[in-house]
């Protein structure tokens, strides 16, 4: 086993393994080999296009940094860089195309970035590839027209936050530099250069701790509907790197791999809808107006189709919809249900019985504007922005 592979994440490598059976996946990554066959992707001709490469006389330090990540995690096909024009902090790394290996940068991070800050994105990046992350087609699977199941959809987003801790394991290991990381990923989360704020390292730890309280409102510091994304919101990424750091996998005195494990599942638990099957009373609250917004949101257009109908009891169980269901006395029950689950609930748990909702109502392929609406007046009603529900429903998942 190498180095990179036994810092991999041990649930990116279950779900990926998981997905990787999935009937649907295996569908849907046996059609892309036969288009691929008929007329294969040109990105790199899109890169040379938009972009500009960094050559090793352009980039002498950039290039540097780069070899020597190759070397930690032991990439085998030969590299080329990319920067594009953009205002935000950004980085992308490319399926394998033509025997090249393509990573992307936007200017402002590599204007903003130096040291050991560039060489962890840049170790993140190559880590998506020496994970084969994009074996799982994930845009191809939500955008595609064989739509998924929810709980598929659901697994996927799961995968998607623990992809991008074994990449950030990856940057991280390249990087040998915690406090470095950390600046990093505060640079991501609040999109400042660093030149006017100084940044401190137990402040922004701080910061997560208490986003850790069992009553602390998510997201302090920053939007709170920034807390669920298809990413771990950056404290989190920073709280699972600390872990990561302070076991046998960098510190032999250190703790086991299965207390790191443990570690970081508990803090992805806060983004993971384990209400499905829990007893609590707060897990109760939450299933009972999931199960009467799916409805109502399914019957925002006038009726509920046949179609809507499969994709309910996909996520609820066969049988789950029946035709005695009396959805005007749900849809009149809906906020009693709403008032319950914020009474009973913490923030983080209504937004994620939110977000669970949007996905249901996007696993269609498309969402209607009343549709859209219900949503967004559940979310208001929630306390939570409209702008999360269409960051959810327009969310793209491939990784970065």
């Amino acid at each position: 086993m190498t180095e990179a592979e036994k810092i991999r994440c041990g649930n990116d490598r279950d779900l990926f393994d998981a997905l990787g059976r999935d009937p649907t996946i295996v569908r849907i990554k046996e059609r892309i080999a036969r288009i691929e066959g008929d007329s294969p992707f040109r990105t790199r001709r899109r890169l040379l296009a938009t972009a500009v490469r960094l050559s090793h006389a352009m980039a002498p330090s950039l290039r540097s940094m780069a070899d020597a990540c190759i070397e930690k995690l032991g990439v085998a096909l030969p590299l080329e860089l990319f920067v594009f024009p953009s205002p935000q902090h950004n980085a992308m790394c490319f399926r394998p195309e033509e025997g090249r290996l393509l990573v992307m940068f936007s200017s402002a991070l590599l204007e903003d970035f130096e040291g050991s800050e560039i060489v962890f994105v840049m170790g993140h990046e190559l880590g998506h590839h020496v994970y084969a992350h994009h074996d799982i087609p994930i845009g191809f699977v939500l955008r595609g027209k064989e739509k998924p199941d929810p709980r598929l959809a659901l697994s996927l987003f799961a995968w998607s936050r623990y992809a991008e801790i074994s990449a950030d394991r990856a940057g991280a290991y390249c990087a040998d530099d915690q406090e470095g990381v950390a600046r990093a990923l505060f640079k991501l989360a609040s999109g400042l250069s660093g030149r006017t704020i100084r940044f401190q390292l137990a402040d922004f730890l701080s910061q997560v701790d208490q986003m850790q309280e069992e009553d602390a409102d998510p997201g302090v510091g920053a939007p709170s509907e920034d807390w669920f994304s298809t990413h771990p919101f950056s404290p989190l990424r920073v709280k699972a790197l600390e872990l990561f750091h302070r076991s046998e996998l960098v510190n032999s005195s250190g703790g086991s791999i299965a207390q790191l494990e443990m570690g970081v599942q508990k803090l992805m638990s806060l983004m993971e809808p384990s209400y499905l099957e829990a007893k609590t009373v707060a897990a109760e609250a939450m299933r009972r107006l999931l199960f009467a917004a799916s409805l109502t949101v399914a019957r925002a257009d006038g009726e509920i189709t046949q179609a809507e109908v499969a994709i309910f009891e996909k996520f609820f169980g066969k049988g789950a919809f029946k035709e005695t269901v009396d959805v005007s006395a749900l849809e009149e029950d809906l906020d009693d249900r709403i008032d319950r689950v914020k009474e009973v609930a913490s923030a983080t748990q209504a937004m994620q019985v939110l977000q669970d909702l949007c996905i249901v109502a996007r696993a269609e392929g498309h969402t209607m504007e009343p549709e859209r609406g219900v949503l967004e007046d559940i979310a208001t009603k929630l306390g939570f922005s409209a702008n999360f529900v269409t960051r959810i429903l327009e969310v793209d998942l491939s990784p970065d």
